[in-house]
């Protein structure tokens, strides 16, 4: 006899020619774009995509609990994504900025690598992705910042509030070692800086 079960394989691929038929024309033409696809829309889907396979090479035991229950990376990714510029108000001002090679520093001037997405992987806890670049901020064991073209467990970061309205960034895996910029531009190891001191201060911003 055959069960519900089987049944219900057995209708999948027609189910799926149902509801995927509408948006296909004519000759396999591809599906008409929404309105609405806006380049924001275009980089959170392959800010997704990344991080779906950037879990996808932990093993179970290593993703993040919400990541280890949901069936993908969206569910997991739920929250607001914000592009901002963090400025850092030391020697003549600098923003984080993720350069194509992966090297972390600071610029003066808004530039493309200046471009980061702030995104919510726990609750208090974002990463910080380069737009251009394609990397995250990430931090080691030794406090040294580098670009990983993976997220890992070394590229969160807890976004804490400071009374004078900035943000300092510190390393989830790593306790006690935050992000800082030197008044050169250049970036300082995490575990010789503390949030009372000016270099690990940043304001987001557009």
């Amino acid at each position: 006899m055959v069960g519900p079960g089987t049944v219900a394989v057995a209708l999948l691929p027609a189910l799926l020619l149902a509801l995927l038929g509408p948006w296909s024309g004519r000759g396999g033409a591809a599906a008409p774009t929404a309105p609405n696809d806006t380049l924001e829309a275009e980089l959170e889907r392959r800010w997704e995509s990344l991080v779906a396979r950037s879990l996808a090479r932990l093993p179970v035991a290593a993703q993040p609990k919400e990541a280890a229950v949901q069936s993908g990376a969206g569910d997991y990714l739920l929250g607001i994504k914000r592009l901002r510029r963090l400025y850092c108000n030391v020697g003549i001002g600098f923003h984080l900025q993720v350069l194509p090679d992966g090297r972390i520093g600071g610029v003066h001037a808004d530039t493309g690598d200046s471009l980061l997405e702030l995104s919510p992987v726990e609750r208090g806890v974002v990463s910080i992705f380069g737009v251009a670049s394609r990397f995250f901020v990430a931090m080691s064991s030794k406090g040294k910042l580098y670009g990983s073209p993976f997220f890992t467990k070394e590229c969160k970061f807890k976004e804490i509030l400071l009374p004078n309205n900035y943000n300092a960034y510190e390393s989830h895996t790593y306790p006690g070692m935050f992000i800082a910029l030197s008044k050169n531009g250049r970036t300082k190891k995490g575990n010789r800086v503390s949030p009372t001191m000016k270099v690990t201060h940043f304001l987001p911003r557009l």
